[in-house]
This record gives C-alpha cells, structure tokens and sequence, in this order.
C-alpha cells in the first residue's frame, strides 16, 4: 500500500467507528515484531502503552518494524510505516509526515495522549535515521 492509497481508504470511511476499525486492520497486517527489539533501547518512554519502534539501515533504503500492546497504536504505527515507505535516511530525516497526517484527519479523532504519543513515535523514527545517519559518515 502506497500513501494516496491509505489517505483514499482512510477517508472513504463514513465514520470514526470505520476509521477505527481500518486502524486496526492496519496494525493486524505488520508484521511479526521479533521479542530481541523489545529492550529498553527501542521501546518510546512518551506513550501510554507499550510502544517499540526499530529503524535499520540497507543499502540506504530504511526498514520499519514495531510493536504496540495496544490496537489503535499499533493501527497508528502501520499508518507511519506506509507513509516512510521506500524512503531513504535523508529523504526520511527531512520528510514532513505532518501534511499527510493532516490528509487523514487522524488528530480530529485522537485523544490529546494519543496524539502526544503519535509525535513521541515520529520523534524517536526521526531520531534514530539521525543516529544511523551520523553512523554512516
């Protein structure tokens, strides 16, 4: 799935009840989060649930894994994937994924928590592309 074809599908759903549950359709569809990255050095402090995100590095096109305990997060962590996908560090570095998040109308829905954890995630993806960034030179 590319980014115009979540932000169609997202908004072709009449209600927030639909919305919600595309969320968690999403996060059902990530794959498998291996238990080795779910150490303190991946797991976002900021967010109310259980959040662990790990950004790798190859042939510099980034790859995306994560894990929530919760459906809604983990709904939101698919939608971040899909718009960061085939992205390279720098390209991910200074994307603003803002614009698109606006397109989904997602914050319009989100409790003030879930949106402050929302940028905690996006802040930590950023952070790390940083961190194997300044790895790489």
């Amino acid at each position: 799935m590319n980014q115009e074809q979540l932000i169609y599908n997202f908004n072709n759903c009449f209600s927030w009840e639909e919305k919600y549950l595309y969320l968690i359709e999403l996060g059902q569809k990530l794959p498998l989060f291996p238990n080795k990255y779910k150490i303190s050095k991946y797991l976002i402090s900021d967010c109310q649930s259980q959040v662990w995100i790990v950004l790798t590095n190859h042939n510099n096109k980034i790859n995306l894994q994560g894990y929530s305990d919760a459906l809604i997060v983990k709904g939101l962590i698919a939608v971040l994937f899909i718009l960061y996908k085939n992205l390279s560090l720098s390209e991910l570095i200074n994307f603003n994924i803002y614009p698109s998040l606006n397109d989904l109308n997602l914050s319009k829905y989100l409790t003030v928590s879930r949106n402050n954890g929302l940028n905690s995630i996006i802040r930590n993806i950023k952070n790390q592309a940083k961190t194997i960034q300044l790895l790489y030179r």
